[in-house]
């Protein structure tokens, strides 16, 4: 009896403490919001694999999130952005709002399409000096001169309280933002201004999504620097998760390429790249190499699929291994030599 007694003694606390730890060493699972799908889709790139998308320079993306259908920039041209919404089956007049990143034609140039299926969308837009997004200010920024006649003065003398100045789409929803801004819950607006001398000046906004497994960064050109953008998400939440988009390095020396690679791999230690549009194919080489399975393609049409372990998914929702080919290349290089869009990377390679 008395060594029965020793023996559930013993056992039961160490039941207890078997039970206990297989239940803490458990690893957890992020629950991500609402059950609807969570993912990214690029609308618009020059490269891809054969289908009925159409390649052009530009960028745009598709992203749900939290029950949330967002649209980032609109690439550069209507009818192919139409085209490659259409072969993808996203319907643009559904969505809660759009982000347009900066001013840049192959970004904003399929706007007018976009208007067209969806003309009342709440569309955020950085809020830039008489910018082609609209703009407004107080009307005290300028100095008065009261001793002058009514017909000399602006206004006769009675400015409005604010003054608002139009956008090159008069009738649309804009929303400008010139600071960091969580719009939705969880989702925040990277708001920089770039000090560099081609686009100095230029506002951009990035997309931070603040999930459970760590800041989803989606980049439109990084005009404003990749390392910029990357440590304003840091104060968001230290841990960075994926990096997706323009890394604008598409002109850059391989010194500059390097320091990029190994600053968001070993400084910010980010979990995943999936870079695309002026990111340059030196770049893609350089950072498949520092981040090895931990670089996702992301060519035109692909649906990244966030998670723990963001992965391209095919169109029946079956992981797909995709890797950059010499098709993609010819294809990019193609597009990016006809662009006219690409002042700001020619004046950079020139200096």
């Amino acid at each position: 009896m008395i060594a029965k007694s020793w023996f559930i003694w013993f056992v039961s606390p160490l039941t207890v403490l078997l039970v206990g730890c297989a239940a803490t060493s458990a690893p957890e699972t992020a629950t991500y919001p609402g059950s609807q799908k969570v993912q990214i889709t690029v609308l618009y790139d020059a490269f891809g694999k054969p289908s009925a998308m159409q390649k052009d320079w530009g960028y745009a993306a598709f992203i749900e999130y939290g029950g949330k259908r967002i649209l980032f920039d609109t690439g550069d041209n209507p009818n192919i952005l139409a085209q490659n919404a259409k072969a993808k089956g996203v319907d643009l007049s559904k969505l809660d709002f759009v982000v347009m990143s900066h001013r840049h034609g192959d970004h904003m140039g399929g706007m007018s399409y976009l208007l067209s299926v969806n003309p009342k969308v709440k569309i955020y837009a950085p809020k830039e000096n008489f910018g082609v997004y609209g703009f407004d200010l107080p009307s005290k920024f300028y100095r008065k001169a009261e001793s002058l006649p009514a017909e000399q003065r602006y206004y006769d003398g009675a400015p409005p309280e604010v003054m608002r100045f139009g956008s090159a789409w008069p009738n649309a929803n804009f929303e400008l933002i010139d600071k960091t801004t969580e719009v939705a819950p969880g989702i925040h607006l990277i708001s920089l201004v770039s000090d560099k001398t081609t686009t100095l000046e230029l506002r951009e906004l990035s997309i931070a999504i603040d999930t459970p497994d760590g800041i989803v960064l989606i980049l439109g050109c990084s005009h404003t620097g990749i390392d910029n953008i990357v440590e304003a998400a840091s104060h968001i939440n230290k841990h960075i998760h994926l990096v997706a988009g323009g890394l604008h390095l598409v002109v850059a020396k391989d010194d500059e390429i390097r320091r990029v690679a190994t600053v968001l791999r070993d400084t910010y230690q980010v979990d995943y790249v999936a870079p695309g549009h002026c990111t340059g194919e030196p770049t893609f080489v350089a950072l498949k190499q520092a981040f090895g399975d931990q670089y996702l393609y992301a060519g035109l049409g692909t649906t990244i699929e966030l998670g723990a372990t963001p992965h391209p998914v095919s169109s029946s929702g079956q992981a797909a291994n995709l890797t950059m080919d010499e098709q993609d290349l010819k294809t990019y290089r193609a597009l990016l030599t006809k662009s006219d869009d690409l002042e700001p990377y020619q004046l950079a390679s020139s200096r």
